[in-house]
């Protein structure tokens, strides 16, 4: 059943605690994460399994991830039933509140090749290649999930920082686009728009997350934003730059531009479509905008940290939540896309409303118009979350 708009989304609380800014104030500690001593590789740091013997798992996620029952908060009807199905008692917490934050709470055990305590945590793309990066997660064995090789939908395949699909599977996927409010102004079709357009001056906001902004205005000058130069990332940057100065952003937000945008306080802005989902179930003159040029993909990933203990177990969850019918109750709450082809059929014997929103099942057209942001090296981390904090005036 539909669940109404909850102003602490998921990818709200992408930028939450820390957000963007701890990333420079974090700054120091990155720097290591290049070293030998951090970087592992599979052969020298060797997790063993005991799935066989030891039916648990520990799995670490975002707050409003995972279906509730809505007369009763304690019960996870998909996760109880995988307990049930499978007799794997699963310890579930809610404790990844920030990418910054949780990489933070894990990064001098799996420096060091010591256990975390978790056998899945999820993690959102660019954390997640900068975790692979450092040799940091476990391989899947793809032979364990035949659903994720069935249906993971051929947009979230071999992307740049996971190839061959077996370290990073997608939990749920959401867009960055434009959103507007059509009380209090006409249609926008394209960034161009947003950033020039004479009765938008001040009326506007962007995202602070740099990668969904930065994204949208690369596509804007024609550029592919999974795979893009220095120099065309510093032009996109000097058209944002001339939407600041100009004062037609009124400023950079996390998910807090939600209400303003619903109140017509703002009157377009970049956003995310389970946000702006959420706020159209109130008012159907809230829309999300694919722009004409494009629009940005992302993905919150399941990864298997080195020394997690129950990797065969968070291969059987992982493939049971990739089961189309499974995927489509966890969508009917989560509100984001759902990355699993056959659940649109499901959702239609639960909501059949929200089997129809393109915002949750994509259309081929909307797909082929979706980028994932190119995997970055630590230096060009550093580098383009620099300059874009610079100008944004974090």
């Amino acid at each position: 059943m539909r669940t109404p708009f909850r102003p602490l989304t998921r990818r709200g609380l992408l930028t939450g605690t820390l957000g963007s800014a701890a990333l420079l104030a974090a700054g120091g500690s990155l720097a290591g994460c290049g070293t030998k001593a951090a970087t592992q590789t599979e052969a020298g740091c060797v997790s063993e399994d005991l799935s066989a013997t030891e039916k648990k798992l520990a799995f670490s996620n975002w707050p409003q991830y995972m279906d509730v029952d809505e007369k009763d908060e304690s019960k996870r009807p998909t996760l109880d039933a995988f307990v049930a199905k499978t007799g794997i008692a699963v310890t579930y917490t809610e404790d990844v509140n920030d990418n910054n934050e949780f990489f933070g709470k894990v990064q001098n055990q799996l420096a060091g090749c010591q256990g975390t305590g978790r056998d899945v945590m999820v993690l959102t793309d660019w954390m997640a290649a900068r975790m692979i990066r450092l040799g940091w997660i476990q391989k899947l064995d793809k032979s364990k999930l035949p659903n994720v090789e069935a249906n993971l939908l051929p947009s979230l395949r071999n992307r740049s920082f996971d190839t061959e699909n077996q370290l990073a599977i997608p939990w749920q996927s959401g867009l960055a686009g434009l959103a507007y409010n059509g009380k209090v102004t006409k249609e926008i079709r394209t960034v161009d728009e947003l950033l020039t357009r004479p009765d938008l001056k001040g009326k506007v906001t962007a995202l602070s997350e740099m990668r969904d902004t930065m994204g949208l205005l690369l596509q804007s000058n024609g550029h592919d934003p999974a795979n893009f130069t220095a120099p065309q990332f510093d032009d996109a940057l000097n058209k944002l730059k001339k939407a600041v100065d100009s004062g037609q952003i009124r400023r950079f937000t996390g998910n807090d531009y939600a209400p303003d945008l619903a109140k017509g306080d703002i009157a377009a802005c970049i956003g995310w479509s389970g946000d702006v989902i959420q706020l159209g179930f109130e008012d159907d003159k809230v829309k999300f905008v694919v722009p004409e040029s494009g629009v940005m993909l992302w993905s919150d990933n399941v990864l298997v940290p080195n020394k997690a203990t129950h990797k065969g177990n968070a291969e059987q969850i992982v493939n049971y939540y990739y089961d189309p019918a499974v995927a489509a109750k966890l969508a009917a709450f989560v509100n984001y896309i759902c990355p699993v082809q056959g659940a649109k059929a499901e959702m239609e014997k639960i909501d059949p409303e929200l089997a129809a929103n393109p915002l949750i099942f994509p259309d081929d057209t909307m797909l082929s118009k979706s980028k994932v942001f190119m995997a970055l090296d630590e230096k060009q981390e550093r580098e383009y979350e620099s300059k874009f904090q610079q100008v944004i005036g974090a």
